[in-house]
């Protein structure tokens, strides 16, 4: 199966929140997709079911193909402490993410879109590989010859991205230090990994 590339509002819907971001479309309808709807709502989810929406909402939130989304659980199972908050870690690890938390892109996938195109540079060098793990101390900068595209400095100008506390940014340079990767507290994402965890345990 491809990635997914159709209407952020649909899959909102499908998940009963903005999963992409601010959408003023999913206030309007906020309720799930197709012709029946709103009687989707009564419906009691199996926990298998509630178990696979949290899967696919994460997969979709960070905009994953299943066999990465399972490759990434599988070094988080590996990994010692807590599974469900190790793969958020390596979730937000991920370069695209970190593109997109730092305001150079105002979606993760425009930011996987930056990144593929060799807009982006990790400790000075260009990197293309979205899924590029980025470790402590890591610097995330703008290509020299990219500092003056449209679609970086319009989404830098518009600040619509808070303030993370294991990002550093320095707008002069136009680049970013991934400080430590994230406590599952200062994880923003809506998402039960737990829930998760439960399901790929089966």
């Amino acid at each position: 199966m491809a990635r997914y590339t159709g209407p952020t509002t649909k899959i909102a819907r499908k998940f009963g929140e903005p999963i992409y971001g601010p959408d003023k479309y999913f206030e309007k309808k906020n309720y799930p997709p197709g012709v029946h709807g709103l009687m989707k709502k009564r419906r009691k989810v199996s926990e298998y079911g509630m178990q696979l929406l949290e899967k696919q909402k994460a997969k979709y939130t960070y905009g994953l193909l299943e066999r990465q989304f399972l490759n990434l659980f599988k070094q988080a199972a590996r990994s010692k402490g807590i599974t469900g908050e190790i793969l958020l870690q390596l979730l937000e690890s991920r370069l695209d993410n970190v593109v997109f938390r730092l305001g150079i892109a105002p979606s993760r996938p425009a930011a996987r879109q930056l990144v593929s195109h060799k807009h982006i540079t990790v400790n000075g060098k260009v990197v293309n590989i979205p899924s590029y793990r980025l470790r402590p101390g890591d610097i995330v900068g703008v290509r020299e010859r990219s500092k003056s595209l449209e679609a970086i400095t319009e989404s830098l100008q518009s600040n619509r991205h808070t303030k993370y506390s294991w990002l550093e940014w320095d707008g002069t340079k136009m680049e970013g230090k991934f400080m430590n990767v994230p406590e599952r507290s200062e994880i923003p994402e809506n998402i039960k990994e737990q829930l998760i965890v439960e399901l790929y345990s089966k």
